[in-house]
Formats: structure tokens, sequence, C-alpha cells
């Protein structure tokens, strides 16, 4: 009887961890995507065939405008212009390589809203759920997983709200918080909201703070590990990193931000880059050249999800610009640019997805002065239309994050 007890027990052990592990492994399986494999070459560049009048504009860009960064312009599938110009890290006088990694910004958004898409695929999750239901003393009613894609939620900025709280009771800033310790201090603090969910678009750090959280609660793992194992390793992103200070004392990379356009302004982390999903990774213009062809040729996402987040969810700003699913877009007769922008502690940053002529253009800047709003000779020079507000209302408009 002993032993038939003993087999018993031993048998329903190995069927829970045989769940247990399938479970975990659902979590990272992949939708039935196109059995499509990635392909580095399309990172080759010999600096000897630069474009030379995208050269001559983005050397005066440098000159003229002060601009301080990587850049890459791929045409159909070919990089045709690659360079890394002036520092990074002025008071170390280390000049930037093209393999170093920036601190994204917001344009980590667009990553994030790929993960979103990517658990709906795999029935993690949908788009019309409320935080309620991943987060029970979540304060505010009717926010939905959409919502905060489209930054529709009607939510405060947890940047200003966090820093406030640290700053009147006198916190660490050194060490980073978590995105879960925002949560709680949100559902602590019960922060007034800007507006009632769904009434409109109010661009916001806080809605793609919640979908980082989100990711974390659904896979059990962290937001880290998960966009890593599942969207950098697949699209050969192999110097794209998720940086917090909630983990990492010093963050290990060259690159630092210099604020204020100046250089005697280096900005050192704090505890505000503690949370992920709306900033927080770090990544290279290759890396990111590989993250649009990784979208392009439906290695993390099917088509029908992808086209989802180009989709205009909010009234159209000068009859051209609006915001998807984690993605700014650019319309104009037969013309659409997919593009994110970046602000954040003295980086700033723009990447470009133009879908009709299959041209990418990503500037990464650690120096934040205005260079990034003089672009219109660069996307003359690379042959795509001219992404910039002012230009379709001639008020001077700037690049907004």
């Amino acid at each position: 009887m002993r032993l038939v007890l003993k087999g018993f027990l031993l048998s329903t052990l190995v069927i829970f961890l045989f769940e247990s592990c399938s479970h975990s492994n659902k979590l990272s399986e992949p939708a039935d995507l196109p059995n499509v494999k990635m392909d580095t070459a399309i990172l080759a560049y010999n600096p000897r065939n630069a474009d030379k009048r995208i050269d001559e504009v983005v050397m005066q860009l440098h000159k003229t405008r002060g601009f301080n960064g990587n850049v890459l312009v791929a045409k159909k599938g070919k990089i045709i212009y690659e360079k890394a110009i002036g520092w990074a890290d002025y008071l170390r006088r280390d000049s930037l390589k093209l393999g170093y990694q920036f601190e994204l910004a917001s344009v980590s958004k667009t990553i994030t809203s790929t993960a979103i898409l990517m658990l709906m695929e795999r029935g993690k999750l949908r788009l019309d759920q409320n935080v309620k239901e991943f987060f029970p003393n979540f304060p505010y009613d009717g926010v939905t997983i959409k919502l905060l894609l489209t930054h529709r939620s009607g939510m405060m900025n947890y940047v200003y709200f966090v820093d406030d709280i640290f700053r009147k009771e006198h916190r660490d800033q050194k060490k980073g918080i978590t995105n879960a310790q925002v949560m709680d201090m949100i559902a602590q603090y019960k922060p007034h909201p800007f507006n009632k969910p769904n009434i409109r678009f109010l661009y916001n750090n806080s809605n793609f703070m919640v979908l980082g959280a989100i990711i974390e609660k659904v896979t059990g793992i962290s937001y880290a590990l998960w966009v890593k194992q599942n969207i950098f390793v697949p699209a050969m992103m192999k110097h794209t990193d998720v940086y917090s200070k909630a983990v990492y004392n010093k963050i290990p990379v060259h690159v630092i931000g210099h604020d204020r356009g100046q250089w005697k302004y280096s900005v050192a982390q704090n505890f505000l880059d503690g949370p992920v999903g709306d900033k927080g990774i770090y990544s290279t213009v290759a890396d990111l050249y590989l993250f649009d062809h990784a979208l392009r040729k439906g290695v993390l996402l099917k088509k029908s999800s992808m086209d989802s987040a180009y989709v205009p969810r909010n009234p159209w700003l000068h009859g051209h610009f609006n915001y998807g699913y984690g993605w700014r877009i650019f319309e104009a007769p037969g013309q659409q640019v997919i593009y994110h922008t970046g602000w954040w502690h003295g980086f700033r940053h723009i990447y470009l997805r133009d879908m009709k002529n299959d041209i990418t253009i990503v500037l990464l800047s650690n120096l934040a002065n205005g260079s990034l709003l003089k672009l219109d000779d660069l996307f003359n020079a690379a042959g795509m239309p001219i992404v910039r507000k002012s230009a379709y209302n001639g008020t001077g408009d700037s690049t907004d994050d």
C-alpha cells in the first residue's frame, strides 16, 4: 500500500511538473508566424560607399545645429549611410562608436507595444481588458489596455507624481524603483487623473509604465527578460538590453546623456530610471534597423496584428499626424511613415520607417538640443516625406516626445 501511495504521489508530482513546465513554455511560444529567418547580412556596410548627399546633410547638421550622435539610413534592405559623430561622454572625451548603446527613451514604447500585441496573439491578454483585472487596487475605472496603448487613459504622469513624493518624503533618489512599486504608490496615493478615460489623446509615460507592469504580471517574469527572450533574440538584436536602476547601481553603457543642449550638463540616472516599458531599453542604430526588418518580415507578429498597430486611433493633427498602438503615424496621399521620438535625461531620438518606400532612418543623440527639428534636408536626401509638424502649419512646432 505504501509503495502504491508513493507511486501515486510520484506520478502526481510528475504530472504537476509537466503541466507547470508546459504553462511556462506557452508564455514563450510564438504565434503561428511565417518561418522567416533573420539575416544580419542586411547590416553589411562599407563607409566608402556612403551616400554622399546624405553625408553632406548629416555633417552640416553636426556643424551648424550641434547634432551629436549615431545615424543610420537604409533603403530597400540595404544600409546606405551609417556614422557615429561626436562624443559618447564629453567629460571623459570618449568618442562615439557605432556599437554603443543609447537609452532609447520613448522609442522603447515601440517595443513595449510589440510585446503587448505578441501576448495578445498568444491568448495571454485582450486589448479590451481592464487594468483592474491585473491590479485590483488600481484606483481608476474604465482604463483598458487599448486606452493605454493609444494614450487615451486620462492618467496623470507618474514621472511628476513619483518625483513629488520622493522629494516631499526625502526618499533615496539614487536607487531605482520598479514598475510594481510605482503601481503600489498609485494605489496608495490615488493621484488625481487628468481626465476620464477615452476623452482625448494625452501623451503620457504612465500608460506604458502600466503596460510594462502588465507584461510582468501576465508572464510571471521581468519585463527585461521577456522582451529579451521573445523580441531581442528572435530579431537578432544582440546589442539591445533593458537596464533598470532598480537592478543596476550603475547602468553599464558608455553613452552619457547631456541635457539643455550643453556639454556641461551630463545627466546621472536616478530613481526615475527604474520603471521600464515607457523607457529603459538601450540599443544601437543597427539593432533598431534589425527590429524594423523583423517587423516587416513577420518574425515577431502576424501582419494583421502589425497592421492594427498602424491604424490611427486618435483625431488627426494638421491632417497628417496621429498615434496608433505605440507608434506615431504620418500619412499623406500614397504615403505612410511609422515612427517614434524619444526625449529623456539628455537623450533625444527619432526612429522613422517609411512603409511605402522601404526607408529606415535612425538618429540617436545624447545631446538634447534642437538639431532633430531640422531634418528636412535629410528627408529629401533619403527620398521620404518630411515628417515635421510645423511643415504643415508653419508655426515652428517642435518634435514632441
